[in-house]
């Protein structure tokens, strides 16, 4: 949190170099959460550049209550799904109403997301399976396999209960299991 606070007062006081600094330290993470959702290249870049000007404009309002990747994850966030919404684009499937939370937060489901990518013809697979996610199930998925962030920090950026996110982990497992059987022919 230290390093931080350093970092919003240089890009406060305008040291010279300070929010470039911020850009090249989050650009990434701005990145895989915008791209995941909206999945135009052409898009998510300018929507990147919309961020990083919000982030710029309302980094005074950052209160150091979380660390500052998950505030600008927040912001990349919301930018991203007020861009679906002008859209008109499906940001989620609608959970069903008979599943239980408390139940889906401990079940394990054995499926190791990290081991089948290492495989390069099963990370094609996996790749082409993702894509067809819908939109959240595919940043949550994704923030939390791939960019290794827990389940608090991408509470933080998306604003979803702890509990909504492992349930949307759970069904978007056993989503990719499906696929993935479905396109190799074998239990996954």
């Amino acid at each position: 949190m230290t390093s931080d606070r350093v970092l919003v007062d240089a890009v406060l006081a305008n040291a010279p170099g300070a929010f470039e600094r911020l850009v090249r330290e989050h650009q990434a993470l701005c990145w895989h959460i915008i791209y995941r959702m909206v999945r135009h290249p052409e898009d998510a870049r300018e929507l990147c550049q919309d961020t990083f000007l919000r982030v710029h404009q309302n980094l005074h309002q950052y209160r150091y209550e979380s660390a500052l990747k998950s505030w600008v994850g927040r912001v990349a966030y919301s930018i991203a799904l007020r861009h679906l919404e002008r859209k008109r684009i499906t940001v989620a499937e609608a959970a069903e109403d008979n599943d239980e939370p408390s139940l889906l937060e401990n079940i394990g489901d054995g499926f190791d997301l990290e081991a089948a990518y290492a495989d390069t013809e099963m990370a094609s697979h996996l790749h082409a399976a993702i894509e067809t996610l819908p939109p959240l199930q595919c940043a949550v998925l994704t923030l939390y396999h791939l960019d290794e962030l827990s389940i608090p920090e991408i509470t933080e950026i998306t604003g979803l209960a702890a509990g909504t996110i492992k349930s949307h982990l759970f069904r978007t497992r056993l989503r990719l299991r499906e696929l993935l059987e479905s396109r190799i022919g074998a239990p996954t």
